[in-house]
């Protein structure tokens, strides 16, 4: 099977029934674990990226948060938040279709505190000084939590398998 074709044809196939032009499928030995289209205008959403939906039912199905031994076909370069889920599953190889500069005069999805062309310098700055604003409220039982979290967990402090 063409798993590119077929994340090329799930996109389409979402835009036409008024969906956003992204896709995703994921393949481990020869086989589709799990595949979606964008439903961000369907659900209303914003988390309802296709990356973040196939990867929620490729876990899912094979009871793991790890993707190792998977490839997973998205139509573009992912955005940052698909990035992040990307880097955390672990898979073993990410293919996109194309990229944010060859889509740009066709679709563009800015929003009220990032733009895709200016985010990466905007994640980069520290907190206090990007566009969101955030404020830190220090609370020493926050981290009581994570104390806790190592304790139930042997002392160790990473999640198991996630190297």
């Amino acid at each position: 099977m063409d798993f590119a074709r077929r994340t090329i044809d799930l996109a389409r196939r979402n835009v036409e029934e008024g969906g956003r032009p992204f896709a995703t499928v994921i393949v481990r030995a020869g086989e589709i674990l799990a595949e979606s289209a964008n439903k961000v205008a369907q659900t209303a959403d914003p988390t309802a990226h296709a990356e973040i939906l196939a990867i929620r039912e490729a876990c899912t199905r094979l009871g793991t948060e790890h993707l190792t031994g998977a490839t997973i076909y998205v139509l573009a370069h992912p955005c940052p938040m698909c990035l992040g889920s990307l880097y955390y599953c672990s898979p073993d190889e990410v293919v996109f279709l194309t990229t944010r500069d060859a889509y740009e005069p066709h679709y563009v999805d800015d929003r009220k505190y990032f733009e895709l062309d200016t985010f990466y310098g905007e994640f980069a700055k520290p907190w206090e000084r990007r566009r969101l604003p955030m404020r830190h409220d220090p609370q020493a039982a926050a981290v009581d939590v994570y104390r806790r979290w190592q304790e139930l967990n042997g002392g160790n402090r990473r999640v198991a398998d996630s190297i």
